[in-house]
């Protein structure tokens, strides 16, 4: 019987150093493949090319990367981006890339559809599906990023929880994409420069002021 592999960005950087110390290998393997998760944003094992083919190959038999792909990407002529995002399921969410004079800002997703009845917002219309793991917001971020350095010219210096579904109904999961997102060791994007908006949840609103995950840099 075939066994469901676990997607790899589960783990931590600890949990991928025990990994390879209870294979007999060196410790800081598990900080290469770490790094090239987060911050190289690899999609494949093969992408990481300081890894030996055995190991690389050890890794796919334990493991996968349940990355996101840029299924269909429109341009509009004042540059703005949008991109139809494709998931490990097959469901579909929306990312946007809002250039301006001086900056670029990323409009990501947090949810497939969303639970909420906002009369102004097409989303409304949509049943929530589930909500996205932190690795898929991430993976919106590093998408847009790179066609922000691909199409104008520099990196993104903003981003908006602004695109399909509720944030604050995903809180655990935006938090972490957020610590994700600001750490060094990977997009290292300031949290100041990162927005969560709300259709107005009171609750998770004063949970996210009382523990201040956004804030610490």
């Amino acid at each position: 019987m075939q066994v469901d592999k676990k997607d790899i960005r589960i783990l931590s950087k600890e949990d991928l150093r025990d990994f390879f110390v209870s294979l007999g290998e060196q410790p800081f393997r598990g900080n290469q493949v770490y790094e090239w998760l987060w911050k190289k944003s690899a999609h494949s094992f093969e992408d990481m090319t300081n890894l030996s083919h055995e190991l690389r190959h050890l890794l796919s038999e334990h493991f996968v990367i349940n990355h996101i792909e840029v299924d269909q990407m429109q341009r509009s002529e004042d540059g703005t981006i949008k991109n139809a995002v494709r998931l490990h399921d097959g469901l579909v969410v929306e990312s946007v890339l809002i250039p301006t004079d001086k900056r670029t800002t990323a409009c990501v997703s947090s949810q497939v559809g969303c639970s909420l009845d906002c009369k102004f917002c097409a989303t409304a219309r949509l049943k929530r599906m589930r909500n996205l793991n932190p690795d898929e917001i991430y993976d919106q971020v590093a998408a847009l990023n790179r066609e922000s350095r691909l199409y104008f010219n520099r990196p993104l210096s903003n981003i908006v929880f602004m695109g399909m579904g509720e944030p604050l109904m995903n809180y655990k999961n935006v938090v972490k994409s957020v610590e994700k997102i600001s750490s060094e060791e990977g997009l290292g994007i300031s949290p100041k420069r990162i927005t969560v908006s709300t259709s107005g949840v009171p609750k998770m609103i004063r949970q996210l002021a009382d523990e201040g995950p956004l804030m610490k840099r």
